[in-house]
């Protein structure tokens, strides 16, 4: 039931694997409100810069007054050399020209992430070694856990494992050891099944992006036990959510969700493992499109350029 189309992917990655300067390969990240000759004005400026359109993806929430969104991959010899007359014009004709934002970011400047994990280590671990194979492209750059349990698991992974306890009746102290190993260290945290609450007060001061994984239910079961709980009930699908962490609890962006049918012969715990290898599918999906720039943000909506 997944709904990805790798393949457009995979040929991005082979377009740029095989340019003679790898390096030089770039992604564009244009949004703003929607009018005539957005794409005309983007195309037109990276043909003059002597670049090489890789992939272009677009999408507009309205054609009459929506929000436009642009991911585009080019390749351009000699780059970082000509980078800042290619960001003057970015601003010139973009900026000043149609009112629009942009991102520039070469490929082969990876995101540093940091993750966040307690007892569980599926997704966890599950990251690590996609990252250790290349599938993910990125740098973990540390984990941290308020539980010690899974140190000698990272340990072999070259990993950086950070034990900071959480008081639940304050995590003021933890917050703040949090943020002393992350500020000016990450471009991403990851909460790979981290079972503590993240407060506003830490998204506000930590400054980049977080992504949370949830297992999804209908009807959605919480608290301790939600295995068990769907169980009971005869529950039919059991899933997961990749989401953006915003001070709403479990109701911020949703970036992926995949689903498994279950049936009444599935145990509780054939439930919580089928629900895990979804976790980690969905969780590992997530990471790999935001750390490739193809996640746009839309108010409390994504677009995905896959």
């Amino acid at each position: 039931m997944t709904i990805t189309t790798p393949t457009d992917a995979q040929s991005e990655k082979r377009r740029i694997e095989a340019a003679k300067d790898p390096a030089s390969s770039v992604r564009l990240i244009v949004s703003g409100e929607d009018r005539p000759g957005i794409v005309a004005a983007v195309s037109t400026l990276l043909h003059e810069a002597g670049a090489n359109i890789i992939t272009l993806d677009q999408y507009s929430t309205d054609p009459e007054g929506g929000r436009f969104y642009q991911r585009t991959v080019f390749h351009l010899d000699g780059f970082s050399a000509k980078r800042p007359d290619f960001e003057r014009l970015l601003d010139e004709r973009l900026v000043k020209g149609l009112g629009l934002t942009w991102e520039l970011r070469p490929v082969a400047q990876l995101k540093r992430v940091a993750i966040f994990a307690s007892k569980s280590d599926h997704c966890l671990l599950d990251l690590l070694w996609r990252h250790r194979r290349g599938e993910l492209p990125m740098t973990v750059t540390m984990v941290i856990s308020n539980h010690p349990d899974l140190a000698e698991d990272v340990r072999q992974f070259g990993i950086p494992y950070f034990y900071v306890p959480v008081d639940k009746s304050d995590r003021s102290a933890a917050e703040r050891r949090h943020l002393e190993l992350l500020k000016g260290n990450v471009d991403l945290v990851v909460l790979a099944r981290y079972m503590q609450i993240i407060t506003g007060d830490f998204l506000r001061e930590v400054e980049v992006p977080v992504i949370n994984i949830h297992h999804s239910f209908l009807p959605a079961f919480i608290g301790a036990g939600p295995y068990a709980k769907a169980k009971e009930r005869g529950v039919k699908l059991i899933g997961a959510t990749a989401h953006y962490v915003t001070e709403d609890l479990d109701e911020g962006p949703i970036i992926e969700q995949d689903v498994v049918r279950v049936s009444h012969s599935d145990a509780a715990a054939d439930l919580q493992r089928r629900g895990a290898d979804v976790e980690r599918q969905v969780l590992a999906r997530a990471v790999e499109w935001h750390c490739e720039d193809r996640v746009l943000r839309n108010d409390n909506s994504t677009i995905i350029f896959h």
